[in-house]
């Protein structure tokens, strides 16, 4: 009796090896890709409207990371300082620059930032609520940090609540939405 099953093994693994050796490559590919290529990412709050909005599906890619770390402007995923989850942000500032905020305005190194994805809404300070870092502005960024807010500042815990973010702890420029298919595009 043992001799019939260890051949009927055999037999199924002749059969069926393509088989599970094609869904451990895929799966093996998948991971490959998941940890140093791409990552899709659900976005389950408003912080960064009207850019990106609840419920977009997004791409992440993390190639680009490797030679050259996040630059002004750039919509990055990181993991957050507050509880190791992920968020997404735009990049406002780069170690080395000088954010302030005044009347509502960012401004970086003396400049007031041309922002036209906040939809008009004013930046403030967040050093007041409970938990915050406590920013004091004109705050200057650490080397191998950058600075990070949300579209949507007046619905965002972002850098102004938590501080700078370590270069190391961004995970991926995020270049496009591919879901719902109504808002496909490059972000």
């Amino acid at each position: 009796m043992a001799s019939h099953d260890a051949s009927g093994r055999e037999g199924f693994l002749a059969r069926h090896g393509w088989i599970i050796g094609s869904v451990a490559f895929a799966v093996g590919v998948a991971f490959l890709l998941r940890t140093f290529v791409g990552m899709p990412y659900y976005v389950p709050s408003g912080s960064m409207r009207d850019t990106i909005l609840e419920g977009d599906m997004l791409l992440g890619e993390k190639v680009s990371l490797r030679f050259e770390p996040p630059s002004q402007g750039d919509i990055v995923t990181f993991e957050s300082p507050l509880d190791g989850g992920t968020l997404i942000k735009r990049v406002v500032a780069v170690g080395g620059q000088t954010v302030d905020l005044v009347d509502g305005v960012v401004y970086v190194d003396g400049e007031a930032l041309d922002e036209p994805y906040v939809g008009g809404r004013l930046t403030y300070s967040l050093s007041d609520l409970e938990g915050s870092a406590g920013i004091e502005y004109p705050y200057v960024v650490p080397d191998g940090c950058v600075w990070v807010m949300g579209d949507n500042r007046t619905n965002s815990k972002d850098s102004r609540y938590f501080g700078p973010v370590s270069v190391d702890d961004v995970t991926s420029r995020a270049l496009f939405i591919y879901w719902p298919l109504s808002r496909i595009g490059a972000l």
